[in-house]
């Protein structure tokens, strides 16, 4: 085989290879899976296909291709294979990013912004039509991307020939972007993500101007004073500052104090609602000392004259305890022995009240009336005179009253008699004998 019949099979053989490959790489392309973004940039200089697609950090996926739309810019297909971050919704944006110092970029991207429990999500992005480039695609506009000029780029400025076509630039953009001027803004705001928040910020302070004079004009009234009492300021940080100090060497003390607190507030509320209703249950009475009020005032009045008049009595009260703190004591042996006496009688009481309640429920008392009246009545004698009464009560000298009694006399009672002293002994003995029988039941 000669060298050119060699040459030229080997240049038909890469041909076919090189189709083939364009085809097998087209076809990953078109039908691969994955969810395709449409982001639309300004610049996307240094883009290349199959660079990250980063969410959070995380890669999510590769670009897939890129493109130039019909305003001429450029257009960067995001390949997302993680279908945990899809869909991406309305209010999702993307920028471009430095990957390494060598100038490879990547895109990171926020599917939707964050919201409260109660917001609903956005709507998901629209599909591009079938009749347009990137049919099936989900179309993230220009005015949701950023591409921020990279640091190797400003370093080109000052390097030769970047730093004689500068002022050429610089000379020709007055002429370059006449009647532009509104386009060249959006694209400088879109540029740089700061822009973008301080057009936020400035919205919602023009939106909140009306307050924020009124906020100005308050705190003016409100700096004069403090100017005045700067010292007096300055002092409160001071001690404010050893306060932080001090409570900052109790804090384990504050850190078991808060522990505690969930359950004092458990505590506390039904706590409160006792209060509540203790407050509702005296909200008529304190309405009837109010209707009162003036009665009560000149009680309340009254009683210090009393209270003047009740001192003497107070201190004769004081005298008489004291008077107490020695007869109470003496007395104590006699309350003992009482109390001693009470245990043993205490069954022959209860015998005693039984029976006196037997017998007023049997109607022994009416029975005993009746008794002594029959009685009387049956032993009165009868004589030619008429009836008499046999039944009579005798009276001594002992019984009837007179002015001048004789202490001497054999009326005086006396509790001790020497001359009986034996016998009274004796007597004591057979009652206390007697006593003890019917108290052990006749035993």
């Amino acid at each position: 085989m000669s060298l050119r019949r060699r040459l030229g099979l080997s240049l038909i053989g890469i041909i076919v290879f090189a189709l083939v490959g364009a085809a097998l790489g087209a076809g990953g392309s078109s039908d691969g899976g994955g969810y395709r973004v449409r982001a639309v940039f300004d610049n996307a200089s240094f883009v290349i296909s199959g660079e990250d697609v980063k969410i959070a950090g995380v890669n999510v996926g590769k670009i897939d291709s890129l493109d130039v739309d019909a305003h001429h810019r450029a257009v960067v297909v995001l390949r997302i294979d993680d279908p945990a971050f899809v869909p991406f919704r309305k209010d999702a944006t993307c920028h471009i990013g430095l990957q390494s110092l060598i100038g490879e970029q990547y895109v990171e991207c926020t599917p939707t912004q964050p919201r409260g429990g109660d917001r609903a999500p956005a709507p998901e992005l629209p599909k591009v039509p079938d009749d347009q480039p990137g049919a099936g695609q989900h179309l993230l506009p220009v005015s949701q991307t950023s591409s921020p000029v990279g640091q190797d780029l400003l370093n080109d400025i000052m390097r030769v020939p970047e730093r004689q076509r500068l002022p050429l630039i610089i000379n020709e953009l007055g002429t370059g972007l006449s009647g532009n001027g509104e386009a060249l803004q959006a694209a400088l705001r879109r540029a740089s993500p700061a822009l973008q928040q301080a057009d936020k910020l400035v919205a919602v302070l023009a939106s909140q101007n009306e307050t924020l004079g009124k906020l100005v004009d308050d705190s003016d009234a409100v700096l004069g004073p403090l100017a005045e009492h700067r010292k007096d300021l300055a002092g409160f940080v001071k001690n404010a500052g050893e306060s932080g100090a001090a409570t900052a060497r109790q804090g384990d003390a504050l850190e078991q104090s808060f522990a505690k607190f969930p359950a004092f507030l458990r505590e506390l509320g039904p706590a409160a609602d006792r209060l509540g209703a203790l407050a509702d249950q005296t909200t008529p009475t304190i309405k009837a000392l109010s209707s009162q009020a003036t009665s009560v005032n000149a009680a309340i009045e009254r009683l210090g004259p009393l209270s003047t008049q009740a001192t003497g009595a107070l201190k004769t009260l004081g005298k008489v305890a004291d008077q107490g703190r020695t007869t109470f004591p003496r007395a104590e042996r006699v309350v003992q022995q009482f109390a001693d006496l009470g245990i043993p009688i205490e069954p022959l009481a209860q015998n005693l009240g039984a029976l006196s309640t037997s017998f007023d429920k049997t109607g022994g008392i009416e029975s005993l009336m009746r008794f002594i009246y029959f009685y009387t009545g049956a032993v009165n004698g009868e004589d030619a005179s008429g009836h008499y009464t046999r039944a009579g009560l005798s009276f001594g000298d002992c019984v009837t009253r007179t002015p001048d009694f004789d202490p001497a006399s054999i009326c005086a009672s006396k509790f001790i008699d020497e001359a009986t002293t034996e016998a009274s002994a004796a007597r004591a003995k057979t009652s206390s004998t007697l006593l003890g029988y019917l108290l052990d039941g006749g035993k």
